[in-house]
């Protein structure tokens, strides 16, 4: 049996060990477009638990998730909803939507995403947000921590780019949500700033690739 502490840190910033934006580069990426975004929600089919405020609605409606918003926030309150979302679409028999970096993009445009809403990270805050997830249990930070998984320091291109973090989020955040269900251990979740400050932390101390 994997110990609760264990598990609860395997789980921190899971994201960042599958494999963040393999593939993917910062500069090719596109601006995103709220008109074809508009189309990707429709596509993926998000009106089914997310519909306008006053009708029946599984998830929070579509005027709370579209809404003035940082591109990093954005991507903490897509790692929030997926415990939720994950159980309701394994009940329904529904498969986890792909989002293609593109699509992310778009998608991130329509629901008012903006980097430029990001305040700027305050690093001090990101490290206490670091070891307060127990990352540090199971990673190294500049040499120092768990031999479990890997070396924080190391450049992934979601410390560049919201979108591919958030497409990183989007797609692994799901299996961390259900080992958690498996374990019985806390989902870690994100508020507000932390997601930015978190990633500004290990965007100023990474590796150039």
């Amino acid at each position: 049996m994997i110990p609760r502490r264990l598990g609860a840190c395997l789980l921190g910033i899971g994201l960042v060990l599958a494999g963040i934006g393999a593939g993917i580069a910062t500069a090719a990426e596109a601006p995103g477009d709220a008109e074809r975004g508009q189309a990707v929600f429709a596509a993926k089919q998000c009106g089914r638990c997310h519909t306008s405020r006053g009708q029946p609605s599984v998830g929070p409606a579509i005027e709370e998730l579209r809404r003035p918003q940082g591109a990093y926030e954005l991507a903490g309150r897509f790692w929030n909803h997926a415990p939720a979302m994950f159980t309701t679409l394994m009940r329904d028999g529904i498969a986890w939507p792909e989002i293609n970096p593109a699509e992310m993009a778009d998608l991130m445009a329509y629901l008012q995403a903006d980097a430029s809403r990001d305040p700027a990270p305050d690093l001090s805050r990101g490290h206490i947000l670091l070891v307060g997830k127990g990352c540090l249990k199971c990673h190294r930070y500049r040499g120092e921590g768990g031999r479990i998984a890997e070396e924080l320091t190391r450049y992934h291109p979601g410390y560049e780019s919201p979108v591919t973090w958030a497409g990183a989020v989007w797609k692994h955040a799901p299996r961390m949500a259900e080992e958690a269900r498996r374990m019985g251990v806390p989902y870690p979740r994100f508020t507000g700033e932390e997601m930015g400050n978190l990633v500004g932390l290990l965007r100023s101390t990474a590796k150039s690739p």
